[in-house]
């Protein structure tokens, strides 16, 4: 066919389009996510409470229209189709967010365009996993090398963020953003392959067995869900923790946020190329084990010096997991790469849900310092659950090409 045959002809080009557009639509989130609970609180004039409950619905929203877009894609659209949807949702969402500090404005039309621009990494994800599939790539590797661009993006974006925000005001960084979401879309315009979802023939199809049934899948969820609450918590609370007992030290938490991404890239780059030897489970309890320590550090740091020391750990953790999470759920939902990424991406959409609701409430009540304590507590649960998950024989060591 004519369009397998553009698949060999421009494998590498095809393949560095996933990789960009991966980076470009990073960045933009990048640049939103660390900063939105300062906007709401600083701009916006709300409190705890409403920055909590705009995390939870914005949430809410997002996982309702990823899996509905995922169901979409597996059965009969073009993902690179949706991808450009989501890309013109996300100028929308940057829009409405620089050029209106009304709660309610926000809350009701930015929550909308949002939710729908928040399919777009996902979608990319499985893209790329039917992409190499079909062209006989090392699927592990290139998983690990497109998720280190959202920690190459992260590196990049909250420093770069906080500055624009401090010197230029928020609406030159969403206006920053929106320009993002541009060039995304003209990559993903021009460079990434119109390829439909390639369904199992009725055949060979092996019965799929209903994810609300699948042990292994629902405690990978569970697991996830508990690391990325605890992580949120920490992301959405550390700005103002940190402008509260170091005020002075303005740019601190976009530095903290960036080194901790920077230590990701290599931690998922090698996280990958050790799947095959050591497979997906003892990586992430590995991964889970550098979390239990990180939050132990933040619950009794006490220095600057300590906290730029934990980001190890922080980065150990968080990129190993995302880097091996995504590709576990695919392992685990063979023939279902849609909703097996989109389900791994509503797994940190439901940590958000969760953890805009106990931080806006723990920190108000109890203080910052238990935010870490409660999130110490889910990363321990999380690895519990890690260990008792018993993954079948064939995908416990994958395949290296």
């Amino acid at each position: 066919m004519k369009t397998s045959q553009s698949f060999q002809q421009q494998p590498i080009l095809i393949l560095c389009s996933f990789l960009l557009g991966a980076f470009i639509i990073g960045i933009a989130g990048a640049l939103q996510s660390p900063t939105l609970s300062l906007y709401l609180s600083e701009e916006v004039k709300v409190n705890e409470y409403l920055i909590g409950l705009f995390y939870s619905v914005n949430a809410i929203a997002g996982i309702a229209v990823s899996f509905l877009l995922a169901q979409y894609s597996d059965k009969k659209g073009i993902r690179r189709n949706i991808i450009l949807f989501c890309c013109l949702m996300g100028i929308g969402n940057c829009i409405t967010f620089a050029f209106s500090r009304q709660y309610w404005m926000l809350f009701s039309v930015g929550i909308f365009f949002s939710a729908l621009s928040s399919a777009a990494m996902p979608q990319i994800f499985a893209a790329s996993r039917e992409y190499t599939d079909r062209t006989g790539g090392n699927v592990v590797v290139f998983n690990g090398i497109l998720r280190a661009q959202l920690s190459l993006a992260w590196v990049i974006g909250p420093p770069l963020s906080f500055t624009l925000a401090v010197k230029y005001g928020f609406t030159s960084m969403y206006s920053s953003a929106a320009a993002m979401y541009l060039v995304a879309l003209l990559i993903v315009l021009v460079f990434f392959p119109a390829m439909r979802h390639k369904r199992i023939s009725i055949e060979t199809e092996q019965p799929s067995e209903p994810i609300i049934t699948n042990k292994n899948v629902l405690m990978l969820f569970l697991a996830s869900i508990f690391m990325g609450t605890a992580n949120m918590m920490y992301l959405i609370d550390m700005p103002l923790y940190l402008k509260e007992v170091l005020p002075t030290a303005d740019y601190l938490a976009g530095r903290l946020m960036g080194l901790a991404a920077a230590i990701e890239i290599p931690a998922m780059l090698i996280a990958s190329m050790l799947v095959p030897r050591f497979g997906n489970k003892n990586l992430i309890c590995f991964a889970v084990i550098c979390g239990i320590l990180f939050f132990i550090g933040m619950v009794t740091c006490q220095s600057t010096q300590m906290l730029y020391l934990l980001q190890l750990l922080n980065g150990l953790f968080i990129g190993i997991v995302a880097s091996i999470g995504m590709l576990y759920f695919q392992d685990l939902l063979p023939g279902r790469t849609g909703i097996a990424s989109t389900l791994f991406n509503n797994c940190i959409s439901c940590s958000i849900i969760i953890a805009g609701m106990l931080q806006g409430v723990v920190s108000a009540k109890l203080g910052h310092q238990a935010i870490y304590a409660i999130s110490l507590v889910m990363v321990c649960l999380s690895f519990i659950l890690c260990l008792i998950i018993q993954p079948p024989q064939s995908i416990k060591k994958p395949p290296t090409s």
